[in-house]
């Protein structure tokens, strides 16, 4: 019998016996682990290929074991504390970075109700009703392992990079809440599992598009990945927040952000594209979502989120701060806010006995989207835009040493001749000194 999405009750958690989730726990661990052992050999030879180059090729055949050399390697260093540090918030950051990884990933639906050795469960650790709001809040503990770790370096860099992180992940959570809004407004439920449940007609995806887009933007500014990976850029703070970490310590920040791609990865699965459920045309197939089959479906969305990850740190160059933070809170979170209004209004109507359909949902959120590239679109044209004359806008003088300290030039700014300083008066001729 097929087991479908809308057959899953919370109630069914906590039920099962110890050894089932003991075993349930360690498989989820496992699989965590094997994200940052494959992602790490699969993102090096993805670059090697984008860059016509060989990559990891000496450790094993063809490269497999070079992500096992590279752990044994950070494992057996020495382990070097700088003096000046504040030894136990030290060493405790890194914990904190890694674990609440881990902990998000509790809730995650890997599939539906099987049979383990004659014991009914699910495929789930465990789920709750504000499942999803426990996966935000423990992602956001995370943070505060980079920011310790940035402070308690005792160095500038590292302190740079610590306050980058807070600041980002406060710009890009809004944003990100507000998208788990909507999917909470139209599923009814904060549940995991019942999200999933509510998906079997029809996935999130298509009718919350733009929600989907603004999350995909948002997540990878929470994992601080490129182009979005400022608070570590070697180009201004050398390592950022674990400049001054080796050996062990330095391996559990690497864990932290990969294991922290793949969970917001699995959740971006879960909330928008039917989570464990069989894309089409396999769904036509009557067993494609019972059994152990929807554990490979899942598999396959989040490597596919993950591959997205790895070919934008090969494509794309950093962003520079100030528009980095102006994407966020200019962009993404009042786009985040229309959206929200959108769907609660299509969800007062069906509760009012309207009959509105899901088409109009997508309706709204392409129509959003085609509005909000045409004002980019205009925006970006007019950047270096004209006078009401049509005379070509001069653009305002730039000195770069008007602060005291040189800086690089804003867009549309020039910098003017190294031969004509601007903003230093002329040299006075002696006629002009004897009468001073």
């Amino acid at each position: 019998m097929t087991i479908l999405a809308s057959d899953y009750d919370p109630t069914l958690f906590g039920n099962d016996p110890w050894w089932l989730i003991v075993a349930k726990a360690l498989f989820v661990f496992v699989f965590l682990l094997m994200i940052p052992l494959i992602g790490v050999y699969a993102e090096r030879k993805l670059f090697a290929k984008m860059q016509m180059r060989i990559g990891p090729n000496r450790v094993g055949p063809k490269g497999l074991f070079q992500s096992a050399a590279d752990g044994i390697k950070m494992a057996f260093k020495e382990g070097i504390i700088p003096a000046g540090v504040d030894k136990p918030i030290y060493v405790l950051a890194p914990i904190i970075a890694a674990v609440p990884a881990f902990m998000a990933f509790a809730v995650i639906p890997f599939g539906p109700e099987v049979s383990i050795f004659g014991h009914r469960t699910a495929l789930q650790l465990t789920d709750m009703p504000v499942a999803v709001l426990y996966i935000l809040a423990v992602t956001s503990v995370g943070v505060y392992g980079i920011v310790l770790a940035g402070w308690s370096s005792g160095s500038t860099y590292p302190l740079l990079g610590g306050l980058r992180s807070s600041a980002q992940v406060i710009s890009y959570e809004i944003a990100m809440g507000l998208c788990f809004a909507s999917v909470f407004l139209l599923a009814g439920t904060m549940s995991t599992s019942g999200i999933v449940g509510a998906q079997e007609d029809t996935w999130f995806v298509f009718a919350l598009l733009p929600a989907f887009l603004i999350y995909c933007v948002a997540m990878v500014g929470e994992t601080n990945r490129a182009p979005f990976d400022l608070p570590e850029a070697e180009g201004e703070l050398v390592g950022g927040f674990h400049t001054e970490y080796s050996s062990l310590m330095f391996a559990m920040f690497m864990l932290a952000e990969y294991v922290n791609m793949g969970t917001v990865s699995a959740l971006a699965n879960t909330l928008f594209l039917g989570g464990w459920q069989a894309p089409w045309p396999i769904s036509i197939w009557d067993g494609a979502n019972s059994g152990w089959w929807p554990m490979l479906w899942f598999t396959i969305k989040v490597w596919i989120f993950l591959f997205v990850f790895f070919w934008l740190r090969a494509a794309l160059p950093r962003l520079r701060y100030d528009q980095f933070m102006k994407i966020g809170w200019q962009v993404l979170i009042p786009i985040a806010l229309v959206w929200v209004m959108v769907v609660a209004a299509v969800k007062a109507m069906r509760n009012e006995g309207y009959e509105v359909s899901t088409i109009a949902l997508v309706c709204a959120g392409t129509a959003l989207i085609v509005i909000v590239a045409a004002l980019v679109w205009r925006a970006s044209r007019g950047r270096g835009g004209a006078e009401p004359g049509g005379v070509p806008a001069m653009p305002a003088p730039f000195n770069p040493t008007a602060g005291g300290f040189p800086v690089p030039p804003l867009p549309g700014q020039q910098v003017p001749d190294a031969r004509e300083p601007v903003g230093v008066a002329p040299a006075r001729t002696s006629e002009e000194n004897r009468h001073a």
